[in-house]
């Protein structure tokens, strides 16, 4: 998993409130098991005009040049509610998204999002709207989202703190997801292996 730490992106802004995973990604693409691959199919149903998504809908806003090559999600209320797919957030990092702002998040996508190297970020509504605005007066307005100090500035110099478990900030900065957690103890569980093969060797008779 990628370590963050600042992040300076175009934001992009999706003006919609209540999104759930079936619309960030739909149920026919939930046949792989692998983290990668899934952002192209991220928003399919707004993003194209076809099944096969060959043809991209020029409506819908993520689609516009102004926020081609956004890493910034800024988004409403309750974002990632419904079923509690991990491919949702996996969709999203692919896509390329590092951050995503928001009044609300849905619990159980909340928590994905640390597991996948990205930084959810709640802000009251009245602050998001301010920074909707800042987005929108630019084509290609960049955030940028300082972890370690726990602030996003706009590029009007203005600057929103927020909130942010310290153990889940320790995993970001690091790059740690919950298999890089568990190899930090590699060496105390393979003492612990050894041990517990001398106490109790009829065990480990079976394993390979």
């Amino acid at each position: 998993m990628k370590a963050f730490t600042v992040l300076n992106g175009i934001a992009g802004l999706l003006d919609k409130a209540n999104i759930d995973t079936d619309q960030i990604i739909p149920k026919q693409f939930l046949r792989k098991i692998e983290r990668s691959g899934f952002g192209k199919h991220l928003f399919h149903d707004w993003r194209f005009l076809d099944d096969a998504g060959e043809k991209p809908n020029p409506e819908f806003v993520l689609n516009l040049p102004r926020y081609r090559g956004a890493t910034i999600l800024v988004t409403r209320d309750n974002f990632g509610c419904g079923s509690s797919r991990e491919h949702a957030p996996w969709a999203l990092e692919d896509y390329g998204f590092r951050s995503i702002i928001a009044p609300s998040f849905a619990d159980i996508f909340f928590s994905n999002c640390f597991k996948n190297g990205m930084l959810p970020i709640v802000l009251d509504e009245s602050k998001v709207e301010e920074i909707f605005q800042s987005v929108f007066k630019k084509e290609g307005a960049k955030l940028t989202v300082d972890l370690e100090k726990q602030l996003v500035f706009t590029e009007e110099g203005k600057s929103y703190s927020f909130e942010v478990d310290s153990f889940r900030k320790h995993c970001l900065l690091n790059g740690l997801d919950d298999i890089g957690l568990t190899l930090q103890k590699a060496d105390k569980i393979q003492k612990f292996e050894e041990s517990n093969q001398k106490d109790v060797p009829w065990l480990y008779r079976n394993v390979v």
